[in-house]
């Protein structure tokens, strides 16, 4: 049950925040100020120091909140197990590892691996995943979900890579359960301009909003 809660908080969630920084703390202010904007998901990537002491702080900040935190760019089950200790909710990897997806499987976390091929896709699906982040998003673009869900209808797609405000609905309308979204939303934080990360942040809560109030419409 708990996996699949889980995975319903993603869903609902929508966009999830891919959070880099130069260190833990910015890290964890980039993240409070995603989350003051509206966007309940956030994926902390192993690209941060300390990554797990940043999810770990998150994780015990928002306990009870309808907010769903994650660890990013986790290449192997070691990782990844470190990120579970952590507290994270979710495991997003840049690639299919069948470890990770094994261990992820054993403490009932979702395991969200980078797929771009059908033939990748089909290998994560038999190893239990059950959201596949398309990756990288900016290559394969839109239709590529079109495409994938005709032959596998019943395949949940997450895109990351080349996702934004402007294509967002896009993505969206061609079938997709979530969007991955880093760059544009996190470049205020390396300025520190956090206030802006908020700003930008309510611009992709409203623009969800619109997108859900368009298709449930």
């Amino acid at each position: 049950m708990k996996r699949m809660e889980i995975l319903s908080r993603l869903e609902k969630a929508g966009v999830i925040a891919v959070v880099r920084g130069k260190n833990q703390a910015e890290a964890v202010k980039a993240s409070q100020a995603i989350i003051a904007g509206g966007v309940k998901g956030i994926e902390v990537t192993f690209t941060v120091p300390n990554a797990q002491s940043a999810i770990q702080e998150l994780v015990e900040s928002y306990q009870g909140q309808d907010v769903v935190i994650g660890a990013g760019t986790v290449l192997d089950a070691v990782t990844a197990r470190l990120a579970i200790m952590a507290g994270a909710e979710f495991v997003v990897s840049p690639s299919f590892d069948q470890e990770t997806a094994e261990l992820c499987n054993l403490y009932q976390i979702p395991y969200l691996p980078g797929c771009m091929t059908i033939t990748e896709m089909q290998q994560a699906l038999k190893n239990g995943v059950d959201i596949i982040k398309l990756f990288p998003g900016s290559v394969s673009g839109p239709s590529m979900v079109s495409a994938v869900k005709a032959p596998m209808p019943h395949i949940n797609l997450m895109p990351t890579g080349g996702v934004n405000l402007e294509n967002m609905e896009t993505w969206f309308k061609a079938g997709v359960v979530a969007v991955g979204v880093g760059g544009n939303l996190l470049a205020p934080a390396a300025e520190g301009n956090f206030a802006k990360v908020t700003e930008i942040a309510q611009q992709y809560a409203a623009k969800l909003t619109e997108i859900r109030g368009a298709v449930n419409g």
